[in-house]
């Protein structure tokens, strides 16, 4: 297995440097994905910018946490299911939200399973989603610009979950309470 540095402001490069102050003013930390994304100040840099623009999209903040978790969950991501656990919990989503995701148990209503159907099958087909599921996201009261925002946020879980795949990068102190398994 490759180690990756866990960098900080001092040993990152200089790209990166800025990216990790960004990173401490916003959370108070630097989280370990951060941290390890600082090696390819590119990565970091373009993580942030997708981050924020998944974030500000139209989904409201249970959207959100069912695009990010389904996503999490489904490609077995150690660090994320726990850092989004809390991330939920700071954004105010309701506990049944976030345990059904991380549990794959069905979402408390039709429009969240919906969503989470919709982002399985974006993710298990590549993409390539038929009429059918496309239609049943529609009509689930979901729009085209919905669509594409599932794009985008899952193009934010691809580098976030395979750095961390990659990386075996820590979680954070404040989200081990939330480790998950995928075994479990």
């Amino acid at each position: 297995m490759t180690d990756f540095t866990l960098h900080d402001e001092s040993t990152a490069p200089e790209d990166s440097k800025p990216l990790l102050a960004k990173s401490q003013a916003a959370y108070g930390m630097i989280p370990g994905l951060h941290a390890v994304m600082a090696e390819a100040p590119g990565l970091l840099e373009a993580y942030q910018q997708v981050h924020e623009l998944f974030a500000n999209s139209s989904f409201n903040n249970d959207e959100l946490t069912v695009v990010w978790q389904t996503v999490n969950v489904e490609n077995e991501c150690h660090y994320c299911v726990p850092a989004h656990t809390g991330i939920a919990k700071s954004m105010g989503v309701d506990d049944a939200i976030t345990n059904a995701l991380r549990d794959q148990t069905p979402l408390p209503n039709a429009r969240l399973e919906a969503l989470r159907e919709f982002t399985l099958k974006l993710v298990r087909d590549r993409g390539n989603v038929d009429d059918k599921a496309v239609q049943a996201f529609l009509d689930a009261g979901f729009t085209k610009r919905n669509i594409l925002e599932v794009v985008l946020g899952y193009s934010q879980k691809i580098m976030s979950n395979y750095t961390n795949h990659l990386a075996q990068t820590p979680i954070d102190k404040p989200f081990q309470k939330f480790e998950w398994d995928a075994a479990a």
